[in-house]
C-alpha cells in the first residue's frame, strides 16, 4: 500500500497537524462509497511517492489520531485502529478504518467520500445512495442470530413436513440437494455465519422460545368489572413457537371469549347476538403476534372486561407508520415472521387489518375498535362488546333480576305442565350444584340451554340454596334439604 497507487482504500500525508485533513479522509474511508466492504488506510509520514518522510510517531501524535474516533465530530462513530510501524528512515503512523454499516458518516455535518484518488464531499445522488444502503445493512431483530441456538432448538419435524412444502414449490423442494441449513438460510431462518438459526426461526418453530425471548407468550385475564382491579376470574398463559401458539389461540378466542344469546325482537321472536365478532378478535390477535416487539420481555396481553376487551402488545408503531398516517400506512417490525404468517394463512399483508376488523364490527353490532397509536412503547387496541357479561358473574345475590318477572316463578302460576317444567329445572339445578358448589350461572346457562338470567331468577326462588362469599371465590351451598322432598 505504502508504494501503490494512491486509490479510494488509500491516502498518503506527511502532515501532521491538519486534522479537518485527518478527520474528512476517515469520513470518506467509513462512507465506502464502491460499497468494496474494504478497510481503508490513512498513512501519515508518506510522501505521494511512497518515500518516507522521516517523521517521528511519538505518544502524543498517537493520542490525537485515536481520538478522532470519539470526539463526536465523526457521526455514527467509526471504527478504527491505530499503529505506529517504525523503519529506519523514519515511522509511519496508520489509521485503519472499517466501512460504516450506518452509512452516510458525517464530519461535521457534512458526508466526505473518497472517488478514485479524491476526497470530496457527497453530491446529493451519493448521500442517498448511501442512505439505501444504511437501510439495507440494518437487519431487523428477527433476522439477527440466535447466538447460543442450534438446530436443536427447532421442531424440525414441522418446519420439514408443513413448512418449507407450503412455502417452496415441490419440484423446487425435491430438486434441492443443499443442506437443510442452506435451505433455511434462503428463506432467512439460519445464520451461515455464525452457524444458527435467526430469531425469526426461534419465534416461529422454536421448541422453547421463552428460553431465548422471555416475553414471547400471550398473558390472558379474564376480570371482573370494567377495569383493571376486579376480581381475577380466569387467567391463561398461551406460549411456545408460533407455529404451536396460534391455532391455541385461535380456539380459545372462539371457544372461550365469543359468547352467545337469544334476545326477543317480538313476543314470538328471538335473535341471536354475538359479543364479538369472531374474525375481527382473530385478526387483532394476529396481528399483536406479528407485529409486537419481541426484545421487550412484556406479553401480549388479552384482557377480558364485562364490557369490552383490550389488546396491547409490546412496541409502538413502527418505521413509516407514524400516529398521523395510521392506518393507512404500514411497517413490518418483524418482516420474516410477518412472511412466515402469511405463508401459515394467519395474516394477509395487505394493510388492511384494521379496515376490516371496524367493518366486521360494524356488522356485527358492536362500536368501533379503539386504537391507542400515543404509546411509544406499547401499542394497544380497545374491542366493545354487544353484551354486557356482567351478568355471568356469580354474585350473594343477584339483584339484576326484576321483581316482577319472578312473580309467576314465586307463585308457580300458569298451567299445570309449565309448573312442573319449573320444577323440573330446579331439580336439575340443585343436581349441578351438588355435584359442582362452584359452578357458575354461566355454566348452568350452557349446559341447560336457558338464558343465565333464566337461571338467576330460578336461584332467587330456591331459598335453600345461598352463595357463600364473593365473586369467583364463592361457592353455592344447600342448606335446607333437597327440592324433591318439598
Amino acid at each position: 500500500m505504502l508504494h501503490s497507487t494512491e486509490t479510494y482504500r488509500v491516502e498518503r500525508t506527511t502532515s501532521t497537524g491538519n486534522m479537518d485533513k485527518f478527520c474528512e479522509a476517515i469520513c470518506a474511508f467509513a462512507n465506502d462509497l464502491p460499497d468494496s466492504r474494504q478497510k481503508g488506510y490513512l498513512i501519515i509520514g508518506a510522501h505521494d511517492n511512497g518515500t518516507l518522510s522521516g517523521l517521528k510517531v511519538d505518544d502524543a501524535l498517537m493520542k490525537t489520531i485515536s481520538a478522532i474516533r470519539s470526539d463526536g465530530n465523526i457521526l455514527p462513530l467509526p471504527v478504527m485502529t491505530v499503529e505506529r510501524f517504525e523503519f529506519p528512515e523514519g515511522d509511519l503512523l496508520v489509521a485503519e478504518v472499517s466501512p460504516s454499516l450506518l452509512p452516510p458518516v458525517r464530519y461535521r455535518g457534512r458526508v466526505f467520500v473518497r472517488v478514485g484518488p479524491r476526497r470530496d464531499i457527497a453530491s446529493e445522488a451519493e448521500e442517498r445512495l448511501l442512505t439505501e444502503r444504511r437501510t439495507a445493512y440494518m437487519a431487523t431483530f428477527d433476522a439477527t442470530p440466535c447466538l447460543g441456538a442450534t438446530l436443536d432448538d427447532l421442531n424440525m419435524d414441522y418446519i420439514r413436513k408443513e413448512y418449507l412444502p407450503s412455502v417452496i414449490d415441490a419440484d423446487i423442494l425435491a430438486d434441492d440437494k443443499r443442506d437443510l441449513k442452506e435451505q433455511l438460510a434462503s428463506i432467512r431462518l439460519y445464520d451461515r455465519t455464525h452457524d444458527c438459526p435467526t430469531y425469526a426461526a426461534i419465534i416461529l418453530f422454536g421448541k422453547n422460545p421463552r428460553y431465548y425471548l422471555p416475553g414471547a407468550y400471550v398473558q390472558f385475564v379474564r376480570f371482573a368489572g370494567k377495569a383493571i382491579g376486579g376480581v381475577v376470574l380466569n387467567e391463561k398463559r398461551f406460549q411456545g413457537s408460533l407455529s404451536q401458539m396460534l391455532p391455541a389461540l385461535e380456539s380459545f378466542v372462539s371457544d372461550a371469549i365469543i359468547t352467545q344469546r337469544p334476545v326477543p325482537v317480538s313476543l314470538f321472536r328471538e335473535k341471536t347476538v354475538i359479543n364479538y365478532p369472531n374474525n375481527a378478535l382473530r385478526e387483532l390477535m394476529m396481528n399483536a403476534c406479528m407485529h409486537r416487539d419481541y426484545q421487550s420481555n412484556m406479553p401480549v396481553r388479552l384482557y377480558q372486561f364485562d364490557d369490552h376487551i383490550e389488546i396491547m402488545n409490546a412496541g409502538g408503531l413502527y418505521g413509516e407508520a407514524r400516529p398521523e398516517n395510521f392506518p393507512m400506512v404500514n411497517d413490518y417490525r418483524n418482516p420474516i415472521v410477518a412472511e412466515a404468517m402469511k405463508e401459515m394463512k394467519y395474516v394477509n399483508m395487505f394493510n388492511q387489518g384494521v379496515r376490516r376488523v371496524q367493518d366486521m364490527l360494524k356488522e356485527n353490532g358492536n362500536k368501533e375498535a379503539v386504537f391507542d397509536v400515543s404509546k411509544m412503547t406499547a401499542f394497544a387496541v380497545n374491542v366493545y362488546s354487544t353484551i354486557d357479561d356482567s351478568l355471568d358473574v356469580p354474585q350473594d345475590v343477584p339483584q339484576d333480576v326484576p321483581q316482577d318477572d319472578n312473580i309467576d316463578i314465586q307463585k308457580n302460576t300458569g298451567s299445570a305442565q309449565d309448573v312442573t317444567q319449573r320444577k323440573k329445572l330446579d331439580i336439575w339445578i340443585e343436581e349441578q350444584i351438588r355435584k359442582n358448589p362452584k359452578i357458575t350461572t354461566d355454566e348452568l346457562s350452557k349446559l341447560s340451554g336457558f338464558t343465565s338470567k333464566t337461571i338467576k331468577r330460578h336461584i332467587i326462588k330456591l331459598a335453600h340454596i345461598k352463595y357463600v362469599g364473593s365473586g369467583y371465590s364463592g361457592h353455592w351451598e344447600i342448606v335446607d334439604g333437597s327440592i324433591r322432598n318439598k
